[in-house]
């Protein structure tokens, strides 16, 4: 038989570990509980509460009198309901008062009833609830009924005006809207939307303690700004009106206009059809998320002959053709290289003055122009794009509406890459070129306020903005003559060819401007080589309307027009845009209220003809 093994000494040695080992636990538990009592607490206490972000109310914006809201925050609810343990009597009871407060019917009355036979803690029922029948139901749960339904406020960015076409809200390529996470995207709400936003407050919430006294404020936050802008509402819905109607009677692609205070920039009102209405942005976002894009800003286009006007800017800046100068028109004009540039009738009309040139939109006449203004054909290029980076041609105008481009990879520079003639030919009356219709009509509105730089705005975030939108900037882009040389010239053009005459004469108020119809480039064509569209054009008029100078400067564009009536020199639609011009110039003296004068110019045949005002 083996002995035992086991000793009296080794199982007090075992126990004296194990009494040393107990006494150190509890000396350090003993630490734990005295010593760091306090510091314990302070973790359980962090480790149980909750930390909040609560958004701030978002900036409303207004139009230019600060009255009339086009964008605001409202407060919508969304109805919960804590169905596990409802009777089947309450259950009937909530279902049949609750269609009956939100006038459910069809497929959501279906849906609605299908959630209240769900037997979950939370179940989400309803969303997007007014805040007049949350009030009514919010009532009645306090009057005992409803017990297991919770209203949860849920803020919405509404823009409560309605647009000039079916389908949409006032400005909405001007305002973007806010997304489901709360950013603005697009217009006004992107631009400015930190200033729009303000700063959430942020919460401390102790799940153990109900009340204000389980709520511990971190950081209070700051409410978002209002913003007022520019735009006068009565024009904006005319102006989006015009859009849309021209756009349905030419079958254009799109429709663009723009009404501009040529002395401070300000944007009185602007439109574009295709448009779309913000509070339905995420069905747009699903179905054509391109109508967000705003195309005065945000695409550019070959504008044709309203570029003569920069042609003959430059002509007159660097005295090497006068108005007076007489320029043989041939009516095709064959250069060395092979190429021809031809005028829209390709035919002769001789000796012109300068002016009827631009009055009549003689392209040979205006190319011959750009030839002279310089002793090579580098240094006439030179000369041309110069005057172009004078008016900001190629450059962002910094307009505060998110998603502007410069259009400068249409712009080429001569320098970079030299112009051929036939090149500086075509970009003398806008061929060869493309930009967005802002930069022209920064441009004219230059040209048209004595020579000063303006920079295109939209909201006014000057309290005093009555006085801030009527002093004038002070950096001057060309001379005073020069400028009253080109509003003189504009006004020649609109009374020197009788069709223009007629279609932009408004009683008693001074008109000038100029036409461009550009033919339409597609680089898919002929095999991949690039060929023009046939007869597909984009039509433009620029120019102004006044009392007895230019008060307003009104941009339009008709986008991929198809014209009904074709000939030599005629490519006539049904809405041209010297009509869409006249139309909104006589919205916006109306609207506006600038005064007629009673020494405007006669009517078209030489009679007066009844005034506006």
């Amino acid at each position: 038989m083996l002995g035992r093994t086991d000793s009296k000494g080794r199982l007090l040695l075992l126990f004296a570990v194990l009494v040393l080992l107990s006494s150190g636990m509890t000396i350090r538990l003993a630490y734990w509980q005295i010593n760091q009592h306090q510091q314990l607490g302070s973790l359980a206490d962090q480790t149980q509460k909750t930390h909040l972000t609560v958004p701030a109310r978002r900036g409303t914006i207004y139009d230019r009198t600060g009255t009339i809201v086009l964008a605001q925050t409202v407060n919508r609810y969304r109805i919960v309901a804590d169905l596990h343990s409802i009777s089947g009597t309450e259950r009937k009871r909530d279902t049949e008062a609750l269609v009956d407060y939100l006038e459910l019917t069809g497929a959501t009355d279906t849906a609605f009833r299908k959630a209240m036979t769900g037997t979950g803690y939370y179940v989400p029922l309803v969303a997007n609830v007014d805040a007049d029948v949350g009030k009514e139901i919010a009532d009645a749960q306090a009057n005992g009924a409803f017990g297991a339904i919770t209203l949860e406020p849920t803020p919405v960015r509404v823009y409560p005006q309605g647009g000039g076409a079916p389908r949409t809200s006032m400005a909405a390529h001007l305002l973007g809207f806010v997304n489901a996470g709360g950013k603005g995207q697009y217009g006004l709400e992107q631009q400015y939307d930190s200033l729009l936003a303000g700063k959430p407050e942020q919460l401390e919430v102790d799940p153990y303690r109900p009340g204000p006294a389980g709520t511990r404020v971190i950081d209070p936050g700051s409410p978002g700004e209002d913003i007022r802008t520019t735009i006068d509402v009565g024009l904006q819905l005319q102006i989006e009106q015009e859009v849309f109607s021209t756009w349905a009677a030419d079958k254009a692609t799109a429709v663009s206009a723009i009404v501009m205070d040529p002395k401070t920039g300000a944007v009185l009102a602007e439109a574009s059809y295709p448009s779309y209405d913000a509070n339905l942005y995420q069905v747009v976002a699903t179905q054509n998320p391109s109508l967000f894009m705003d195309p005065i800003i945000s695409e550019v286009y070959e504008p044709g002959s309203v570029f003569k006007m920069l042609t003959a800017s430059a002509a007159l800046q660097t005295k090497t053709t006068s108005l007076t100068t007489k320029i043989n028109d041939y009516g095709i004009l064959k250069l060395p290289g092979g190429q021809e540039v031809a005028d829209a009738d390709r035919k002769a009309k001789g000796w012109m003055t300068f002016a009827d040139i631009v009055a009549w939109s003689r392209n040979v006449g205006v190319s011959q122009v750009a030839f002279r203004l310089g002793k090579t054909n580098d240094a006439a290029a030179a000369t041309l794009y110069q005057t172009w980076q004078t008016y900001g041609i190629g450059h962002k105008t910094g307009i505060d509406l998110a998603g502007e481009i410069s259009g400068s990879d249409w712009v080429r520079d001569p320098a970079q890459t030299p112009w051929r003639q036939i090149d500086l030919a075509n970009a003398s009356f806008g061929q060869g070129v493309a930009v967005p219709p802002i930069q022209i009509i920064k441009a004219y509105s230059e040209m048209a306020n004595g020579g000063r730089q303006i920079k295109p705005h939209v909201a006014d975030l000057d309290p005093g903005a009555g006085a801030a939108l009527s002093s004038p900037p002070q950096t001057q882009v060309i001379s005073s003559s020069l400028s009253t040389s080109l509003v003189g010239l504009m006004q020649h053009v609109v009374t020197a060819v009788p069709s223009y005459d007629q279609a932009t004469y408004i009683p008693d108020y001074y008109v000038g401007g100029k036409t461009g119809t550009a033919q339409i480039w597609d680089p898919a064509l002929d095999h991949g080589k690039g060929a023009w569209i046939d007869n597909v054009y984009n039509y433009s008029f620029y120019g102004w309307v006044g009392h007895s100078s230019p008060d307003v400067t009104i941009g339009v564009v008709i986008y991929e027009g198809k014209p009904t009536k074709i000939g030599q020199g005629v490519l006539a639609m049904p809405v041209q845009s010297t009509e869409l011009f006249r139309r909104v110039a006589t919205d916006a003296v109306v609207t506006l209220k600038i005064q007629p004068t009673k020494t405007g110019p006669a009517a078209p045949g030489g009679k007066k003809a009844k005034s506006l005002g």
